[in-house]
């Protein structure tokens, strides 16, 4: 009991460390699980090195691979700008919008990808009279939303872990729930928000700096790694004039289009059939086809793999391999069941998720607590597939808050008169979700998944 106590203590002070420092709390990790597992777990090194999950490895690789190639040639870029030159004067729509757009690119490998838009949802809510709030929340709801689709980072880890566990959950229900429950965020957001106006900006036309779209703001700070082209947006109201259309597609824009609806479209039909896709294997297909074609965008896109996320969950999810073989899984469970309500203990653990994930990784809290959830959903009638689902949720809704990098993004991209508020505002979203998220979704997920179980 006291080795298992010394190594669950070391594992939250590592964590602890690792966001408070702001170093990658994997590479902290990964030693401390070698150094625990030969000293208190009497393993061999190749056995703890043998945690590593390499499956995860590919599929973030290969996906990430992938979208980057699809970054680096402009066809991300290109989605949004036609995207937005469509919506051009129907301003209610435009926060549907972005939420739209986020969600697409959030779903592409890397959810922060989502924040590329981020500037330029917040200059043409100040150019439509839109309150910021709006505009920041339904980006904010959008990048979840696709964080949880099979072909990003949320939905890997969390559908993986499961996955690996012999939990039954099908990506796609993870996906739908993420979606539903971001929705509802969504309309709640209109109804507070909706009707605030803030002061126009200037009529003319005004155009977003490459470095903007880019993940810039107007000042040049920056604010994400993807994306290069510039962005026409809308200009005042009452002009009502429309966006510069975007230049026709080039032959390797096409073929990435038609890439990315065939690999979503595989992985659907897989998961529909019964089969599970191996959508790490399906990105690198792709992406090795896209790279014949065009090796400046291949080579490009190397830059673009996601090695920070893959040794983030590959140390976390190694330690807990380790907390495993010693048994402190069996003694998490068996202190959960001493609680004596599994759903007081559920609620308890989302309540965590968020938290921590207000502050700190969504990633890193994601790899986490997933496999320490393991034992209460084994010794109880909590349905696997729900815990998991609320799990992932709960993480992932508190991103607004501007303690985090979402929420901060988002803060720093809106006007300068409208931070203070808005930084109020989002934090008081944020935290209200660690409360809101796990008693809502335990009342319509956990609860009636126990009934029909």
């Amino acid at each position: 009991m006291t080795a298992q106590l010394v190594a669950l203590g070391i594992f939250v002070a590592v964590f602890a460390i690792g966001a408070i420092r702001n170093v990658n709390i994997g590479i902290v990790m990964f030693p401390f699980a070698a150094a625990v597992g030969l000293s208190l777990a009497d393993m061999a090194l190749e056995d703890v090195i043998g945690g590593f999950p390499l499956s995860i490895l590919v599929l973030l690789v290969g996906v990430t691979y992938f979208f980057g190639i699809a970054h680096s040639n402009g066809t991300i870029e290109w989605v949004v700008a036609a995207t937005i030159a469509k919506v051009s004067g129907r301003d209610r729509l435009y926060p549907l919008v972005f939420f739209l757009l986020t969600a697409m690119i959030s779903a592409m490998g890397a959810p922060l990808g989502g924040l590329v838009v981020a500037p330029v949802g917040m200059t043409v809510a100040a150019r439509r009279g839109l309150d910021p709030m709006l505009m920041a929340l339904a980006m904010g709801t959008g990048l979840s939303a696709g964080a949880f689709m099979p072909t990003s980072l949320f939905g890997i880890i969390t559908w993986g872990t499961a996955d690996a566990a012999g939990i039954e959950l099908s990506p796609l229900l993870l996906a739908a729930v993420a979606i539903i429950a971001n929705l509802i965020l969504l309309a709640v957001a209109y109804l507070l928000f909706g009707r605030g106006t803030v002061a126009a900006g200037t009529a003319a036309e005004t155009v977003v700096p490459a470095g903007a779209a880019a993940g810039g703001s107007p000042t040049g700070r920056p604010l994400s790694r993807y994306g290069q082209s510039s962005l026409v947006v809308p200009s005042d109201a009452d002009t009502g004039a429309d966006t510069e259309a975007p230049a026709p597609l080039t032959r390797v824009q096409l073929l990435t289009l038609v890439a990315i609806v065939l690999l979503v479209a595989t992985v659907v039909v897989l998961s529909i059939t019964g089969h599970e896709p191996d959508i790490g294997v399906l990105g690198f297909a792709f992406a090795a086809l896209l790279a014949v074609v065009d090796p400046d965008a291949g080579k490009s896109a190397t830059s673009r793999i996601d090695w920070g996320s893959v040794l983030l969950v590959g140390g976390i999810i190694t330690y807990v391999g380790v907390l495993t073989e010693m048994g402190v899984l069996d003694m998490l469970g068996e202190s959960a069941a001493a609680i004596g309500t599994p759903l007081l203990a559920a609620v308890l653990l989302c309540a965590v998720a968020g938290l921590v994930s207000a502050f700190a990784s969504t990633t890193g809290m994601l790899a986490a607590l997933v496999p320490l959830a393991l034992p209460l959903i084994g010794d109880s009638s909590i349905p696997g597939w729900a815990m998991i689902c609320a799990i992932g949720v709960c993480s992932s809704i508190v991103d607004v808050s501007p303690f985090s990098t979402v929420g901060a993004t988002y803060v720093a991209a809106a006007e300068e008169a409208d931070r203070p508020r808005m930084t109020k505002l989002l934090s008081v979203w944020g935290l209200s979700m660690v409360v809101i998220g796990p008693l809502v979704l335990t009342l319509t997920l956990i609860i009636p998944g126990m009934v029909l179980g």
